[in-house]
């Protein structure tokens, strides 16, 4: 009988060999497996803590409801994550032109049916599983994908306008195009990264300033239309009403024209409800530690604070030290990220890491910068951190991509280590001949 134990628990791997098939089987950069984990924690923490007033209001207070949720979101995150990296990232090349060509329908299909969630129309509901997803995280994932690829296979005449501008603008434009009437902010983002990384890339100076002298056509006619309407601390709709009521009446333009005339003229008493309660976020804070976790008092007055303005109660809570923290943890993920584009021979998986990790990192930079008054009021969330939905999936959809072009630059240096002696099936090392030919970065 003791022999029969002994076999039995002589199968049970010990906690060493636990770690060692889990450091085994998750290749790619660590420091960025780390990142994930932590913001992921971070993420449950505040959450939990900013949804108590939402609780009470739609589950009579059970606020386990949205702690056990988020705890799922982010288990299905790191599961995908995990899966993505596995995936040798030529293969995202071959099917990116299909991913971009599915965007654009779907894109116009939210425009005109699409879900209304606060005055836009950006969501489309999923009927099954009763779940709303943002379709531009779909575009946004599907042009960094074909941009990269782009990129890559016209370094050669990079250069030229017709051949090689042309083409690579071209996407980018219908992308930020359909984004646009229900989302300007976002679409302003996508074309500044993609823009930057068009400069990476080696475009033209002077076509990517052409470029961004043509988007700042419609930003100079809010601004002005914004300066024009308002007449003082009356409302323009009082001051102007003709003008008013016709821009108004044009989509989500009059929505536009109030958060900048609110960014511009409003004084103290007159600032968007949702700045003021942010604001007092931040002053409830102190230098160097916050109120404490789960302590916040303006997560019962402030509008998304579990979602677009995270970051206050981050900063309420944790206090500027807690803030800055947040801030360093993006700069390491960014130059982590920076290291894999260096360090990766092939043109495609390089942008592509470069691409993604820009568009991530500045949503995180404007959701900061909404939330201590730098910037006008915008509906984007903080990667990895605001409440689990559609962009937190796809937030890890982009990462798991950036880990699969680590993982294969470790493969390409030699890096790779041999199978564990103890692991049960042994995984083949992909063959660096799997690489789709293409030029190298210059």
């Amino acid at each position: 009988m003791s022999e029969i134990k002994d076999t039995l628990f002589s199968q049970i791997p010990g906690i060493s060999n636990v770690r060692g098939q889990i450091v085994h089987r998750t290749r790619g950069d660590k420091y960025i497996w780390g990142i994930v984990v932590l913001l992921s924690l971070i993420s449950i923490l505040v959450v939990y803590s900013a949804t108590g007033t939402l609780a009470y209001k739609m589950y009579k207070g059970n606020t386990n409801v949205y702690l056990f949720k988020q705890l799922s979101f982010s288990i299905i995150g790191l599961v995908l994550i995990y899966f993505l990296h596995r995936i040798n990232y030529t293969i995202f090349s071959r099917v990116a032109t299909i991913l971009f060509l599915l965007s654009i329908p779907l894109l116009l299909y939210t425009l005109f049916f699409g879900a209304k969630i606060n005055d836009g129309s950006r969501w489309i509901k999923l009927p099954i599983i009763n779940m709303t997803i943002q379709s531009s995280d779909v575009a946004k994932l599907a042009l960094f994908m074909y941009l990269s690829r782009l990129l890559s296979k016209k370094q050669e005449i990079v250069k030229d306008f017709k051949k090689g501008f042309i083409p690579i603008v071209t996407p980018v434009l219908i992308i930020c195009a359909l984004i646009m009437p229900a989302n300007l902010s976002n679409a302003l983002l996508t074309g500044a990264t993609a823009l930057l990384l068009m400069f990476i890339g080696r475009v033209s100076l002077k076509h990517i300033f052409l470029t961004i002298g043509v988007a700042l056509i419609p930003v100079a006619i809010i601004v002005m239309v914004a300066m024009i309407t308002y007449n003082g601390p009356q409302k323009a709709e009082t001051a102007k009403p003709g003008v008013a009521e016709k821009v108004k009446s044009f989509g989500r333009f009059g929505t536009w024209v109030k958060r900048v005339q609110d960014f511009i003229y409003a004084a103290d008493a007159e600032t968007p409800y949702q700045v003021q309660q942010a604001k007092i976020a931040i002053a409830n804070g102190n230098v160097l530690v916050g109120l404490g976790p789960g302590n916040s008092r303006q997560r019962n007055f402030l509008p998304q604070a579990y979602n677009d303005f995270i970051y206050s109660i981050i900063i309420e809570e944790y206090g500027l030290l807690g803030g800055a923290f947040m801030i360093f943890i993006y700069l390491v993920f960014l130059f982590r990220c920076i290291r894999i584009f260096r360090r990766c021979p092939y043109a495609f998986g390089a942008f592509l890491a470069l691409g993604l990790s820009f568009t991530l990192v500045i949503q995180a930079v404007a959701n900061m910068a909404v939330n201590v008054n730098l910037v006008p009021v915008t509906g984007v969330t903080l990667p990895l951190v605001s409440m689990g939905g559609s962009s937190f999936l796809f937030t890890c959809c982009a990462i798991g991509i950036i880990l699969s072009v680590a993982r294969n630059v470790e493969q390409l240096e030699g890096k790779e280590p041999p199978p564990l002696p103890l692991t049960p099936i042994a995984e083949p090392v992909a063959v660096a001949a799997a690489h789709i030919p293409e030029q190298k970065v210059q």
